[in-house]
């Protein structure tokens, strides 16, 4: 008989179908001992009364499901690390399971950008389609031959029956509906159709899917742990289809059956699949699984409050990776949209965030995707690389950009110490150096901000280091370094009785051509280091057409 079948689900043909059922509650699949026992049904009912895994004694298993129709998404990343840090806080297992029954839209190509962010990230996984495992296969498309077996139980104890209904039969029971204002669920024969009417129709050789018994007026609640108890009634929901009549499992049944087949302690997904819950606690209960721990994690939002989408700037992973952010950063920014250890800590590594992760600590209320607070929390990452690791990043990013073409040189080694000053992205690091090598003296002096140092005789600075360029002073005052730019620059102040303010501001901006910026000293110092580094297309203005420049003025 076929136990995990409640009674108060089974149709009044079903009962005698049912003493020849195999249906298997257990997981259990008779002719593969791959997949082994989980919990029984009644152990699975009183797990269901409390989300502590830990009671029960089953080792935490969670999945991470994607469908490789895309990028991976920063919505998508989250789902995956809140699951990955659940698993190794927990000392469990993090699964992952590729979701590539959408024939026509799936792709090797989106699959393996899935799985190269996620290797990114650092979210390793201990089974998956590439590593392989003891409840493959991994892909859904690779599993055809499990959910047909596990239909015909169904159909064998009367929970699923064929349907052999046209389009346009469903199409005109939709448009009823509508008309009477009903659900709209489906109403069509096949439901309480004889076996002979059946069998006839098949003989035909017309197609057909398989659609699920929903149980009449039923409540099934399930304890969310974000959400707190979550119930539906079944009337408001038709007979699904579990196979389409191309042979081809519908999202639902596959979920249901390879959550259980791959012991599945945990499902921690975003609430958008909260409505997808009931139909998969009914393949559940009709099969005698084990329900697992459901928590449906809020979206994430756009600043405007809006569901954050590509007009809203970058939204994969891949995009975040190749403008410069460290995947550090990335899971520290993304562990908080919606999670928070109780204290205002806010820079974290991953080890540690998984060292304090909890689902009790999981917020119901929506995330807002900053990504000012990225940038920032990526600038704090980024101070705390080591000096080499840093050093090699900017290094690379100032060579793949085109901006510095030689390696190792001293000009490189300045530019790398001068451009990672206070970054918050790594590809900025180009537009940080070349901010240094450009120099827009023209724009500078038309702006209001430089008008009161005009006014101020700026002119005898200018004619001051003109005569010390060409003299050489100046070139032996920057060759000695800091020390020496600085004597040199205090024994101008000295001559024209200039000090602070008035002495600075007139030499940034005869040097640099600009208001603001690192130590005029340093900048000096690059500028006279630069020996062919610089590639061609790139702004730069060397110290002699600098101050050719404040010749021509």
């Amino acid at each position: 008989m076929a136990q995990g079948i409640p009674s108060a689900m089974r149709s009044p043909m079903m009962h005698q179908t049912l003493r020849n059922a195999t249906v298997l509650p257990r997981c259990l699949h008779k002719t593969g001992s791959h997949r082994p026992a989980v919990r029984s049904w009644a152990a699975a009912a009183e797990a269901d009364a409390s989300p502590i895994t830990q009671a029960t004694g089953q080792q935490v298993r969670v999945r991470f499901a994607p469908s490789p129709t895309g990028n991976l998404h920063v919505g998508g990343a989250r789902t995956a690390l809140f699951n990955w840090l659940f698993a190794k806080h927990n000392g469990g297992k993090f699964i992952l399971r590729i979701e590539d029954t959408d024939k026509a839209r799936s792709t090797l190509e989106s699959e393996e950008m899935v799985l190269r962010d996620l290797k990114w990230l650092g979210l390793s996984w201990d089974e998956g389609p590439d590593v392989g495992g003891p409840h493959g296969p991994y892909r859904q498309s690779e599993r055809t031959a499990i959910y047909k077996e596990y239909v015909d139980k169904l159909v064998e104890a009367g929970v699923a029956y064929p349907c052999f209904c046209t389009d346009e039969e469903l199409d005109a029971m939709k448009k009823e509906a509508e008309e009477k204002k009903l659900p709209p669920i489906y109403r069509g024969k096949w439901a309480t159709a004889s076996k002979e009417e059946v069998e006839a129709m098949k003989a035909t050789g017309a197609p057909f899917c398989y659609r699920f018994r929903v149980p009449k007026n039923k409540e099934i609640t399930i304890k969310d742990t974000i959400r707190g108890d979550v119930t539906w009634n079944t009337d408001t929901l038709g007979d699904f289809v579990l196979l389409r009549s191309n042979g081809l499992p519908v999202y639902n049944f596959c979920v249901a059956i390879d959550d259980c087949l791959m012991q599945i302690s945990h499902v921690i997904r975003a609430e958008e699949h909260l409505p997808n819950t009931l139909r998969q606690v009914l393949i559940y209960d009709a099969l005698g699984f084990p329900r697992p721990v459901f928590s449906h994690v809020s979206l994430i939002l756009a600043p405007d409050k809006s569901k954050l989408s590509k007009r809203h700037g970058a939204t994969s992973v891949g995009e975040f990776a190749n403008q410069g952010y460290l995947a550090p950063a990335m899971i520290n920014f993304l562990s908080l949209l919606g999670w928070n250890d109780g204290t205002e800590q806010e820079i974290y590594q991953p080890d540690e965030i998984a060292s304090k992760f909890s689902l009790d600590r999981i917020t119901k209320s929506a995330a807002v995707f900053d990504k000012t607070k990225l940038s920032w929390m990526n600038g704090q990452h980024i101070k705390m690389l080591p000096e080499e690791q840093l050093k090699s990043l900017v290094e690379e990013s100032l060579l793949a950009s085109k901006t510095v073409g030689k390696k190792g040189t001293p000009f490189m080694e300045m530019a790398v110490k001068m451009a990672a000053r206070d970054l918050e992205v790594l590809s900025e690091a180009p537009k940080e150096l070349c901010t240094l090598l450009e120099y827009p003296l023209e724009q500078t002096l038309a702006s209001p901000e430089a008008q009161p140092f005009l006014e101020d005789n700026m002119k005898e600075i200018v004619e001051a280091v003109l005569a010390a360029h060409d003299s050489g002073e100046l070139k032996a005052a920057i060759s000695t370094g800091h020390d020496g730019f600085k004597a040199w620059l205090n024994t101008v102040g000295k001559a024209q009785k200039r000090k602070g303010k008035r002495l600075f501001m007139p030499m940034r901006i005869v040097f640099t051509g600009r208001m603001q910026g690192p130590e005029v000293g340093e900048q000096l110092q690059l500028l006279a280091l630069e020996d062919g580094d610089v590639c061609e297309g790139v702004q730069y203005t060397s110290l002699p057409a600098r101050m050719e420049a404040l010749r021509a003025w």
